[in-house]
């Protein structure tokens, strides 16, 4: 980016009275979210375009961002517009060198009124997030004494329902796969599967469809009988954005569907399984954001390197009889996976999907269709 000017210059201002001098880019405005950063390398197109970053100020750690531009292919949001509440970055590469490229980042931000801001001390900041925990934060060109005022003036992530900014208003069905990018053949379509959309990424969607699920997607206020109503066999819980202790709604529908059909669940659906099945979550200091975050896999003790974005966790210590901590984050030994056998019922708070991400865990989808074949068997051979 060019060197500093009085019309460039901005500030992100903390909560807590931090402040970090940049220079704009994208959207020319002032935005308050909560500040995180994620220590993806690669895939900021995707980052910025996840719905579960919605509410939120992204710093990433990696210094050089936008040298390869924005495609519409990389797009993880269905709705295709970015969901980040703001973007922070070292160095806003002004060019695009990818033959995939369609636009700049900087053009790309602007089109849709996204607030950037580059030039900024990102090391710095990781650090102090890192050690003083996210908190809300506020990017402009105003004086940093209001943008701290603005900060402190956001609402606090806790008890917050992001849900109902990123669900679908109307079901929708699916029938996209990953194409050229697919990891295996895709199959033919086996089972029905509804998936309730809390803030779903496009590539959970094509994972299923290239496994041979058929997908009915159904907004996340959709009660247990609508579900139901569909006579799936398998029920999937989307990732999504916010504190899943406020989206009472869909913990109450979900014991409404415990035991009735399989179950798969993944980040925001493992946690709001966890709550449905009596456990607790909590806010976690700054959260698991990244491409390359170590779990372990406690039946197989396989160590699974993954694709991870949260601020909330499982509390271990809360699950009750009969559900089975599955993964556990090697960094801090937090819940990264559970299982209710009786119910054949599992989630992992990792993206298996990745996008962007290592592949490590692309099995779990195939769990899922082993799963479904197996209740299938079984109301079959039922008189």
């Amino acid at each position: 980016m060019s060197d500093k000017t009085t019309q460039d210059r901005a500030w992100l201002a903390l909560a807590d009275g931090t402040v970090f001098e940049g220079i704009s880019f994208g959207a020319r405005a002032t935005t308050t979210g909560e500040a995180v950063f994620t220590t993806t390398v690669t895939g900021y197109q995707e980052v910025l375009t996840d719905p579960s970053y919605f509410g939120q100020i992204v710093t990433m750690t990696a210094p050089e961002i936008g040298n390869v531009g924005v495609n519409a292919e990389d797009t993880e949001a269905v709705c295709e517009a970015p969901r980040v509440a703001g973007f922070v970055v070292r160095s806003a590469s002004p060019i695009a060198s990818s033959w995939r490229a369609q636009e700049t980042l900087d053009a790309y931000l602007s089109r849709h009124a996204v607030v950037g801001i580059t030039d900024v001390d990102t090391r710095k900041l990781t650090r102090h997030l890192r050690d003083h925990g996210s908190q809300n934060a506020a990017i402009g060109t105003e004086a940093p004494d209001a943008l701290v005022r603005l900060a402190r003036a956001a609402p606090d992530m806790n008890g917050l329902d992001l849900v109902r900014f990123v669900t679908p208003r109307e079901p929708y069905s699916w029938t996209e796969g990953r194409g050229d990018w697919a990891t295996w053949p895709r199959r033919a379509p086996e089972h029905h599967v509804v998936v309730l959309d809390f803030g779903i990424k496009r590539n959970i969607l094509r994972c299923l469809v290239d496994s041979g699920c058929r997908l009915t997607v159904l907004p996340a206020t959709a009660h247990a009988a609508e579900v139901l109503a569909l006579r799936p066999d398998g029920i999937f819980l989307s990732n999504g954005p916010g504190d899943p202790a406020a989206v009472g709604y869909a913990v109450e529908t979900l014991k409404g569907l415990l035991g009735k059909k399989p179950i798969f669940g993944i980040c925001l659906g493992h946690q709001l399984l966890a709550r449905a099945l009596g456990a607790k979550t909590y806010k976690l200091k700054f959260g698991h954001r990244g491409a390359n975050q170590p779990v372990k896999d406690l039946g197989t003790g396989r160590i699974e390197i993954t694709t991870q974005n949260h601020g909330f966790c499982v509390d271990l210590e809360s699950l009750p009889t009969g559900t089975r901590s599955t993964h556990v984050h090697l960094n801090d030994a937090t819940s990264e996976g559970l299982a209710v056998d009786s119910c054949a019922a599992f989630s992992v708070q990792y993206h298996p999907e990745a996008a962007a991400g290592p592949h490590d865990a692309l099995y779990l989808f195939e769990r899922f269709v082993q799963s479904m074949r197996s209740s299938v068997r079984a109301q079959t051979a039922s008189p």
